[in-house]
């Protein structure tokens, strides 16, 4: 009977999240098909930094495309879909990459960014990259002139040439996560 019982929790385990966009469309984001790959920016309309990459997370969406590589927006601290839809429009978001509320933080446990923004890449093997998007933010209200290190651009160039991540977790700098 332990047995039976251990194969269901690891099938609960390996069953892959599955999420509505403010679309109504089904998807998981964290279960990428085949050699495809997933990133998951975690962002927030209320958070400035969050705010101040928006056009660096559509340029990466932009650049990567071609290459088989899905782009999801998750707002964990929203709940509220026309508040998504107006932050979308106001800082014109590609509608190529969809957009979903998580007050319920489903897929913050699932992927466990702390802040926004914060980014996670995923194959079909699992997570491959979690942290921050590159190296511009030294601290809140300190940053450099440009970045120094890609991180996210580094860990998808590594993916795509079937490469190890040099450095597959980092520390993003950002706005705090409400708990829900």
């Amino acid at each position: 009977m332990m047995w039976f019982a251990s194969l269901v929790l690891a099938m609960l385990v390996a069953a892959p999240v599955t999420v509505r966009d403010i679309d109504g469309r089904s998807w998981s984001p964290l279960a990428p098909a085949g050699r495809d790959l997933n990133v998951v920016f975690f962002v927030s309309a209320d958070c400035p930094i969050s705010n101040h990459y928006a056009p660096e997370i559509q340029r990466v969406c932009s650049d990567y495309r071609p290459r088989g590589v899905h782009c999801f927006a998750v707002y964990p601290d929203s709940g509220d879909v026309e508040n998504v839809r107006q932050h979308r429009k106001e800082f014109r978001f590609d509608s190529s990459i969809p957009a979903m509320t998580d007050s319920d933080h489903v897929l913050v446990k699932a992927a466990g960014p702390k802040v926004t923004p914060e980014v996670a890449v995923y194959s079909a093997s699992g997570r491959l990259y979690r942290g921050r998007i590159d190296d511009l933010y030294v601290d809140v209200g300190r940053t450099r002139r440009s970045p120094t290190r890609r991180d996210l651009r580094l860990a998808l160039d590594a993916a795509l040439g079937d490469r190890p991540i040099a450095v597959p977790e980092t520390e993003a700098v950002g706005c705090f996560l409400p708990t829900p």
